[in-house]
């Protein structure tokens, strides 16, 4: 048994070895410690900056669509403007009435090339996520519900709704049945 105690004692380092070691260790691991959070800094500077960046590019793009809109409605107000000069020495209501449709069809054309489009109603089945019915008549025909009167135009912008079409309904007609489920 004495020659294992022997042995034991010559495997296991000495202990100002084995501290030596630790300490070592220790201080390779504290500057990896502080390289990984030297770089982590970096890295959320680098973030913080390119958020930065995309604000700043998201609002510059933002202001460049209001200028180009802006440019092209100042084009349909210098319309308008001319068109009401016009109007107090129009000898004939046709001329007036040409002037005002030159306008209207300006002004749709400089919001389509900004990608607002108007919403088609008249004749197409009553939707409520893109209509507002304001008026409602009885119908002879069975089916969907039809919009027959569009009294306010509704648009979208670029596929999303800006505003609703304001519309009169024809109710289609209804069996006991599938008016007790529609209330």
């Amino acid at each position: 048994m004495a020659k294992k105690e022997g042995n034991e004692s010559q495997d296991q380092p000495a202990p100002a070895e084995s501290v030596d070691k630790l300490r070592k260790m220790l201080a390779e691991e504290k500057k990896r410690n502080e390289d990984l959070l030297t770089r982590l800094r970096y890295a959320q500077a680098d973030l913080e900056n390119y958020r930065k960046r995309v604000d700043k590019e998201m609002k510059e793009a933002g202001e460049s669509l209001a200028r180009i809109l802006a440019s092209k409605l100042l084009t349909v107000q210098d319309e308008l403007d001319l068109a009401a000069k016009h109007a107090e020495s129009a000898k004939d209501a046709k001329e007036l009435e040409e002037g005002i449709a030159m306008v209207k069809k300006n002004l749709e054309s400089a919001l389509e090339s900004v990608g607002v489009e108007r919403i088609e109603s008249v004749g197409r089945t009553f939707d409520p996520s893109i209509h507002e019915a304001v008026e409602k008549v009885q119908g002879e025909a069975a089916g969907d519900d039809v919009v027959i009167e569009e009294l306010r135009s509704g648009f979208t912008f670029r596929g999303q709704l800006l505003r609703p079409s304001m519309v009169k309904v024809e109710l289609a007609t209804r069996t006991a049945k599938e008016a007790k489920v529609s209330e």
